[in-house]
């Protein structure tokens, strides 16, 4: 049975202790955990040197993503965030392959050439998230704006958050179905809500991995799924793996285990 390659992404880890130890300082532990990709989070930088990363992320083998909170489309402008740019040089300086970003405000309005033109200077691939907000987290504008992608051919895919469509009303399925030939990168956790009141993202039962079975079957076979919920305990390296085996079996073919 091959096993699907799986991510990280180091916010799993804790804001705290990541901002603390220094996002370079969890590499070696990504790559013992038999992880595929990392992803590192712009908002959990400190004062490190990001030029220390590509060598490396590349010396331990790994793929590198490089996740920013950035609106691609910034309400009342039809030119893509003039933070695109920097941002997508950011993201090659530390080794990222991937960059992904938020939708924003997209309209009909908005200058998707001028996108393709931007993205034709980079060689990092642009991904776009369903976020937690009203702009940017419903299945209707990120339908359309893959549609008018499609158009351009430009290279553009969407990271399929399965919780966050929670915070918005959203049906996990439904979106799956009418966006899962875009899905490029998936982004897995559970939500609950705590005794406030706030959903919040927590690690997944087993009815949990059930339903996410079925999600990405509307996907294409072996996508790179990532661990996006909290990891917390004494031994994180053998924590980590624990959590990888059962998503890197997700989307099996049956016959893959016939024989197990």
């Amino acid at each position: 049975m091959t096993l699907y390659p799986v991510s990280i992404s180091l916010s799993s880890y804790g804001a705290d202790m990541v901002r603390e130890k220094g996002q370079a300082s969890f590499i070696p532990l990504v790559a013992d955990a038999g992880m595929t990709r990392i992803e590192l989070r712009e908002e959990l930088f400190n004062d490190e040197n990001q030029q220390r990363f590509a060598p490396a992320i590349a010396a331990y083998g790994l793929e590198c993503l490089y996740s920013s909170p950035l609106e691609l489309w910034v309400t009342g402008q039809s030119q893509p965030n003039n933070q695109l740019e920097a941002t997508l040089l950011r993201a090659t300086a530390c080794g990222a392959q991937w960059l992904k970003v938020c939708l924003g405000s997209f309209s009909d309005s908005c200058d998707l050439g001028a996108l393709a033109e931007c993205l034709a200077r980079h060689s990092v691939r642009l991904l776009v998230e369903n976020d937690q907000t009203v702009q940017g987290g419903r299945i209707e504008p990120l339908r359309r704006f893959f549609a008018r992608i499609d158009e351009l051919s430009a290279p553009v895919g969407l990271t399929f958050d399965i919780g966050n469509w929670q915070w918005q009303e959203q049906s996990a399925v439904s979106a799956a179905k009418q966006l899962g030939r875009y899905v490029e990168y998936v982004h897995c956790k559970a939500v609950a809500r705590n005794a406030q009141g706030t959903l919040i993202a927590i690690p997944p039962a087993p009815s949990d991995l059930q339903r996410w079975e079925y999600l990405l079957s509307q996907f294409t076979p072996g996508v790179i799924r990532a661990i996006e919920y909290p990891l917390q305990g004494d031994d994180l390296l053998t924590l980590t793996r624990q959590h990888l085996h059962p998503l890197a079996r997700l989307g099996q073919p049956k016959e893959a285990f016939d024989h197990v």
